[in-house]
């Protein structure tokens, strides 16, 4: 039994920083999972672009400004890693590749057996089989410089980055935490958000193939607002019609995407059997409901409901809730 005096005094600040939001989660428990504090800052339009940061000294006073404000100065940070940075490749190394030597094999292959749309990456590997003569793996790869952007950014204000990871791990870990039946299915998971959809894939509950989907945000037909939380509230003042056109083609990729894990990757053998949905998109609700109507399959939600004790999580952050688990 862990000993509650020895336990260090400050959490772990679990942080994601998208192109529109800072928001933090400090988890008081994991099981329940429960936040013990958290908070949210809008950023102007222009400061970070596909996750790419475009206003750096901007970034910077907003952020020590949310850390002065939030009280969480001086702490240790878990932070995610923008998808668009972030790809996914399964690969056969060969067998006498000893498991904590996978990363130095990878960098050495690098240009010759192993090809990656960038020159300098950072890697992750979990193995996924193996047989006498080769290793499969699946690598997470990120350009270095891109993470190391953020890393720079946390330490800038005086925040020590200890651990990056990517969304739909946060997501799933959060998902399978409150799942009472564990099973293996395969799982589609959705992270639709204002500006972006990222879909991956989870064979066995190892993200499979992951795909990220920009979409056009026009800050001109949004209006936000403080509600009495001081949480914001966006509310669309376009015209809906093209909300729906946006919509209908990110539904057609999440078709086209089933599709070809089905039928190309698997000879109709497999199929995705759930959809699991999350995001901080105004209009989840009205996107759950299109889904259930255009998808033939279960689709699932996170739901805290009758776990968050003290206050209610807004569910814009239960991915930073997920990521809080990585530790929890």
């Amino acid at each position: 039994m862990p000993l509650s005096f020895l336990s260090p005094k400050k959490r772990i600040v679990n942080m994601i920083i998208t192109d529109h939001f800072i928001r933090y989660v400090e988890l008081k428990q994991a099981n329940p999972p429960i936040a013990h504090k958290f908070g949210e800052r809008m950023i102007p339009v222009g400061v970070i672009s596909n996750g790419k940061i475009q206003d750096y000294e901007t970034l910077v006073m907003i952020l020590e400004e949310c850390l002065q404000e939030w009280k969480i100065q001086k702490r240790q940070v878990r932070f995610l890693v923008p998808e668009s940075f972030v790809i996914i490749r399964k690969l056969n190394i060969p067998a006498n590749v000893q498991d904590d030597e996978i990363k130095g094999y990878l960098y050495l292959e690098l240009g010759s057996s192993i090809h990656l749309p960038f020159d300098e990456p950072v890697f992750d590997a979990v193995v996924l089989s193996s047989d006498a003569e080769k290793k499969e793996i699946l690598i997470f790869a990120a350009q270095e410089e891109n993470v190391m952007e953020y890393a720079d950014l946390f330490s800038e204000v005086k925040l020590n980055p200890v651990e990056a990871e990517i969304s739909p791990l946060a997501l799933y870990r959060l998902y399978y935490h409150l799942q009472e039946d564990k099973e293996n299915g395969d799982l589609l998971a959705v992270q639709f958000d204002i500006n972006t959809v990222n879909i991956c894939i989870f064979e066995n509950h190892i993200p499979f193939f992951m795909h990220h989907l920009p979409i056009e945000f026009d800050v001109e037909k949004w209006e936000a607002k403080l509600n009495r939380a001081e949480q914001y509230e966006l509310n669309f003042i376009g015209k809906q019609s093209d909300l729906d056109y946006q919509f209908e083609d990110i539904y057609k990729e999440i078709n086209r995407l089933m599709d070809f894990y089905r039928y190309s990757l698997h000879q109709g053998k497999k199929k995705v059997s759930k959809i699991l949905l999350n995001g901080d998109h105004p209009m989840i609700e009205k996107i759950q409901s299109d889904f259930k109507d255009r998808f033939d399959i279960p689709i699932e939600t996170i739901s805290l409901e009758g776990i968050q004790d003290d206050h209610s999580l807004p569910y814009t952050h239960y991915l930073a809730l997920g990521l809080a688990l990585k530790g929890g």
